[in-house]
C-alpha cells in the first residue's frame, strides 16, 4: 500500500484523480445504460399483437367494423333510453307518493 502511495505523488496524483473524474461517471454510464431492456421490464406492461387494436384494411373488414360499431353504439342508446324511462318512472312515484 506505500508503495501506491509513494507513486502517486505530485503529477501522477494528478493524472490518477483526473482519470477518475473521467472514467467513473463514464463507468456509471455504462453500468447503468446497458441491457435497460432486461433490467427494467415489466413482463405484461404492453398488449401484444393479439390484444392491440388492429385496423382493417380491406372494404369488408372496414364494412364489419362499421356494423359492428353502429350495433354497439345502437344497443348503447336503448340502454340509455332504458335507465332514463326507469329514471322517469321513480320520479313519478316519488311525485304521487309525496302527495
Amino acid at each position: 500500500m506505500s508503495f501506491i502511495m509513494r507513486k502517486l505523488q505530485g503529477g501522477n496524483l494528478e493524472v490518477f484523480k483526473f482519470g477518475m473524474y473521467i472514467l467513473f461517471p463514464i463507468g456509471w454510464m455504462y453500468y447503468f445504460g446497458t441491457n435497460l431492456d432486461d433490467r427494467f421490464k415489466v413482463k405484461g406492461f404492453w398488449p401484444t399483437e393479439e390484444q392491440s387494436h388492429k385496423i382493417p384494411l380491406d372494404k369488408e373488414e372496414i364494412d364489419k367494423e362499421l356494423a359492428r360499431m353502429r350495433m354497439a353504439d345502437g344497443l348503447r342508446r336503448e340502454r340509455q333510453a332504458a335507465q332514463a324511462q326507469a329514471q322517469a318512472q321513480v320520479q313519478a312515484q316519488q311525485a304521487s307518493s309525496e302527495q
